[in-house]
Order: structure tokens, then sequence, then C-alpha cells
């Protein structure tokens, strides 16, 4: 069975990217949000395994996003990637604070990105 995976981002040409990374096949299952309103409406109708989470994004940012699913009994159990091009150390505290499982900072490399896929999802996932 395909883990689902919800990638949320504002910028069409990165949620290609990241569609792109982790392959057109049978082992993700892939939803997109292109706010965080959109986000958490598709996370609590999908229950995603995974959740690739941009923090600067529009109606609701990635962070509040983030707390909204960690506190959620629906969701609470989905890892978090943030993919952010915020880099500060602040940015990444903000993001663990929020209850991110990992930070990601863009530009990425595709292959760090599908690392982290697999070591959240298993390898199976």
């Amino acid at each position: 069975m395909p883990k689902k995976v919800l990638v949320a981002d504002d910028d069409e040409s990165m949620v290609k990217l990241i569609s792109a990374t982790l392959g057109y096949n049978e082992r993700y299952q892939l939803a997109v949000a292109h706010d965080g309103r959109e986000a958490l409406d598709v996370a609590f109708r999908e229950n995603p395994d995974l959740v690739i989470l941009d923090i600067v994004m529009p109606k609701l940012d990635g962070s509040v996003v983030c707390r909204a699913l960690k506190s959620s009994s629906t969701t609470a159990h989905a890892k978090v990637i943030m993919l952010t091009a915020l880099t500060l150390p602040s940015d990444r505290q903000r993001a663990i604070l929020a209850g991110a499982d990992a930070f990601i900072t863009k530009p990425f490399s595709p292959t760090t990105l599908l690392l982290k896929v697999v070591e959240m999802l298993g390898a199976e996932g």
C-alpha cells in the first residue's frame, strides 16, 4: 500500500520538483496544497503519513499548519519535513518547536530530500 505524502508549497515549480523527486510510482500517493489553509483541509481529508511543508505560504504559514497537524488526533502521527528558503537558526528552532520532524533548506538536493523521506517512512515506504 502506498504511503500518502502531502506536498504543501505555494510555488508550483517547487511542487513539480518535489513530485519528480519522489517519483511517479506506486511507493507514494501524492496530494498537493498551495496554501496553509488548503494544506490543513487536505491533511484532515487524506490523513497523510508525511507532510512536506513550506513555511512561508499564503493564508496560514507552515509553522501554524505544523502545530495544527501535530495537535490533532487525526494527523498527529504524520511526519513533517519543513522545506523552506528560511535559513536562520531561529527559523529552524521555530519549525522544531511547531513539531516538525525535519528541516531542509532550499535550494535542496533532491537526493537529500528523497533520503529523508525514506528515513521518515521506512525503507518499504
